[in-house]
């Protein structure tokens, strides 16, 4: 096999394919039509003189020379992300891109008008926010920053610890307006909770010990979501501070749950820490959210 005969966009095709095991789904993921990949396939087959894929039923599944490839095409995408990030790495402008990942709940409730201001100080400097209670990865430059509550982050990104997520019980507040507090007998109650998708552990842990999954029968995905159904039910929750204090519709009704007290983190990726627009918009961040949860900078 001769590798000169070899180009990335063949790399591209098999990698494609043998992530999706058809190839529509390839065609889906490079952008090109079925037929498209099927006539680049075969010449490149042609051109090497072997089959990378056997045809079943079920899909393709890639020959030992086909799995060989996906190993180099594996290499190769990580070789020009890397690449990519070196090359980031050496802007020092203050303009370009930033891509942000962060949970909705911490947009709508905290982020949304630091991000308003930052963009109003740094106009050419243009915000990709990426919404999604799912992580996406840095290394693969899904995104560019990370804000996210976690208690274990990854050790191969670089951090700051910008806040702690203090938590506590809510319900609506006409309906629990004449309730002492804080409450006693939890499981005396309704109960929202965490769907599993959510991926809240330490919240799902918490209302397992305290024998509360019996008694909640409303889960939801997301926190934004479960704020909403606080206020619009009788049932309680725990919410972040941050969120139900500022809901003028709920009450607190605990003071908060120091084991549910939650680090927020500001990620980026190594090779990204010398980019001035990426030192920039983290000075910003962290500055308004230090003020915002513990009213300090």
């Amino acid at each position: 096999m001769n590798e000169q005969l070899i180009r990335w966009d063949d790399l591209q095709i098999v990698w494609a394919i043998s992530q999706t095991g058809t190839l529509s789904g390839a065609g889906r993921r490079l952008k090109i039509s079925h037929a498209t990949v099927f006539r680049r396939l075969a010449n490149i087959e042609r051109r090497l003189g072997v089959a990378l894929f056997e045809r079943s039923r079920t899909g393709y599944i890639p020959t030992p020379a086909g799995e060989d490839l996906v190993v180099v095409a594996q290499r190769v995408e990580a070789d020009i992300k890397g690449a990519e990030r070196r090359l980031a790495g050496q802007d020092l402008r203050l303009s370009g891109n930033i891509r942000v990942t962060t949970t909705d709940t911490l947009y709508a409730r905290l982020l949304a008008p630091a991000f308003a201001e930052f963009r109003m100080h740094y106009p050419d400097i243009e915000l990709e926010i990426v919404i999604s209670n799912q992580v996406h990865s840095l290394s693969k430059r899904e995104a560019d920053v990370a804000i996210r509550p976690t208690r274990n982050p990854p050790e191969t990104l670089i951090g700051r610890r910008v806040g702690t997520i203090d938590q506590a019980i809510y319900g609506q507040k006409s309906h629990w307006q004449d309730v002492p507090t804080p409450l006693n007998a939890l499981s005396d109650y309704g109960w929202i909770g965490p769907d599993k998708h959510m991926g809240d552990i330490a919240l799902e842990t918490w209302m397992t010990e305290r024998g509360l999954d019996d008694h909640c029968h409303y889960r939801v995905d997301s926190m934004l979501g479960m704020q909403m159904a606080v206020r619009n039910g009788s049932e309680l929750a725990v919410l972040p501070c941050y969120v139900g204090d500022m809901d003028v519709r709920l009450r607190r009704l605990s003071n908060p749950l120091p084991e549910l007290a939650t680090p927020l983190w500001l990620l980026i990726h190594p090779d990204l820490r010398r980019v001035s627009r990426i030192r920039a918009f983290s000075q910003t961040m962290a500055d308004h959210i230090r003020y915002t949860l513990h009213g300090q900078v």
